[in-house]
């Protein structure tokens, strides 16, 4: 049973993922900003889970400064956290974020350089504590630079590689460094936009997930199929990517 903070589990894949953990019987602590979804979300993950009421707290990504009072809280629920899943980041499509320097500086914060600040708070506690699971989604839209993406995947892109160092860093000492890169899957944010080929849904996503936290598997595409394209897309030529429009 892991005792776990989530960030992130009202909508989309992080509900799919809280939902299978609380079921299995995993203790879990809601971490968010909107206090009437985290209620929902805890009633619901308190009846699907195996006994366990599930608490929840405010934690804003675009105020750090909340950080630590965050996972005290959730500290004290869950009598010491062993895993941190954080899935919430902001999104917007390439032309919303050119129209908009404010929200464009804002995602960017909260992508990068917030979520890499409540990594480092959460990596502090569980190396002090021995080590633990960190689980972190990033986007395969930072694997490449992109026409489409070319803010948010800037984000994501630095997200990607502060979670790769922290596994070369601090594995042999116990901290499980999990970077979760999903393709296009069908949720809320990505509602207004037509699906690509291989987009995914958050169920089997939140299965493969789930699986690569108790294997400690490092990096995980989902759907799987984006590990190939993503690849492809990688050794494409510069002047072809000039070209083509994703």
């Amino acid at each position: 049973m892991r005792k776990v903070v989530f960030v992130g589990a009202t909508k989309g894949m992080g509900r799919a993922l809280s939902r299978r953990m609380a079921e299995r019987g995993d203790r879990l602590f809601l971490l968010g900003r909107d206090s009437e979804e985290l209620g929902k979300a805890a009633t619901d993950l308190s009846v699907r889970g195996k006994g366990e009421s599930v608490a929840h707290g405010a934690l804003d990504l675009e105020s750090p400064d909340g950080f630590d009072a965050a996972l005290d809280a959730a500290d004290a629920a869950l009598g010491g956290f062993d895993t941190v899943v954080i899935t919430a980041a902001m999104f917007a499509t390439q032309e919303k974020l050119e129209e908009d320097a404010d929200f464009a500086l804002r995602l960017l914060r909260v992508n990068f350089a917030h979520t890499v600040a409540l990594c480092e708070n959460a990596r502090k506690r569980l190396l002090a504590r021995g080590g633990g699971t960190l689980c972190v989604f990033s986007s395969v839209a930072g694997d490449r630079g992109r026409k489409p993406v070319a803010i948010y995947g800037a984000s994501k892109a630095g997200l990607s590689h502060y979670l790769e160092s922290l596994d070369h860093k601090f594995r042999a000492q116990g901290l499980v460094t999990i970077c979760v890169k999903p393709g296009f899957v069908k949720t809320g944010a990505t509602a207004h936009l037509s699906p690509p080929p291989f987009a995914g849904e958050p169920e089997p996503v939140a299965e493969m997930v789930l699986r690569a936290i108790d294997r400690g598997t490092p990096l995980i595409y989902a759907p799987s199929i984006w590990r190939l394209v993503m690849l492809a897309i990688r050794h494409m030529p510069r002047a072809v990517m000039r070209k083509v429009g994703f």
